[in-house]
């Protein structure tokens, strides 16, 4: 069995790749011009996505020990994770004022999977157990609720004409931005049943990894990544339906106009 500090020893060799990585996903996306639909470049974004995940993880890194032991400490970091992704997931759908409904996508399949787990004693009341499970549905949901969001109001400014078309046509406001959003929003969870889909064959998630390492055998490393994975599709499709629903009902959207306008507005 591999120890992880034999796999990746954290000394001067490992902080060099670090930095050649680094350096070189920031170059080529300066150099490809990558950048989203608003002309923002991905370089910079790149650049500071490195540098504040060095600082937090070294942060919690130095909390962890302090967290783990107690009750209150615990469900205030979990509090913070999860206002953390609200806010990275609502300003990555909308920049106005309706980003915070995103905390509802998020919440409503985590949630309930954490109270089940710590209802049926699968996952106990402590930070070394309860932190890396969160963390990782938060983060499933995060990614889904972006994803989900951002691709429906994308569809319903392309397509602002087909939403009014079936306003005309007599659909309820909702029901037409149903029609238009709910194809593209769907795709949210592609990546989540890719990886499910591929597991063991291409890749080996770092839950079934970091099992192995940690001195569980191989058919406990595969329970544990199978539950995960499991997890994460229900997770992350209560997240793309919640937030399908929130802009179909124009709770999330990015200008406040009329609807059909070229920002998928709402009715007001």
């Amino acid at each position: 069995m591999l120890a992880a500090d034999v796999l990746l020893p954290a000394d001067a060799t490992l902080g060099a790749v670090l930095a050649v990585l680094f350096a070189v996903a920031v170059a080529v996306a300066a150099v490809a011009r990558l950048a989203d639909g608003r002309e923002r470049g991905y370089a910079r974004q790149i650049a500071l996505a490195g540098l504040r995940a060095a600082v937090q993880l070294a942060a919690v890194s130095a909390l962890i020990g302090w967290v783990v032991g107690s009750v209150p400490a615990l469900l205030g970091f979990l509090l913070l994770m999860y206002a953390v992704a609200v806010r990275t997931a609502g300003r990555r759908v909308t920049p106005n004022g309706t980003w915070w409904w995103v905390a509802a996508p998020i919440a409503a399949g985590v949630l309930p999977t954490v109270l089940a787990l710590l209802l049926t004693g699968l996952v106990p009341l402590k930070g070394v157990a309860l932190i890396p499970v969160t963390g990782i549905l938060i983060g499933g949901a995060l990614t889904a609720t972006v994803l989900g969001g951002r691709r429906a109001l994308d569809e319903l400014s392309t397509r602002h004409g087909e939403v009014e078309a079936g306003l005309a046509l007599g659909l309820l406001p909702r029901d037409a931005r149903l029609e238009i959003a709910r194809p593209a929003a769907s795709d949210a969870l592609l990546p989540g049943l890719d990886q499910t889909r591929t597991v063991g064959l291409v890749t080996l998630p770092g839950a079934f990894v970091g099992m192995l390492l940690g001195g569980a055998t191989p058919v406990q490393a595969g329970v544990v990544q199978l539950f995960v994975l499991v997890a994460l599709m229900m997770v992350q499709a209560v997240a793309v339906a919640v937030v399908l629903e929130l802009v179909a009902r124009g709770r999330l959207h990015r200008e406040d106009r009329q609807e059909g306008g070229p920002a998928g507005g709402h009715v007001s």
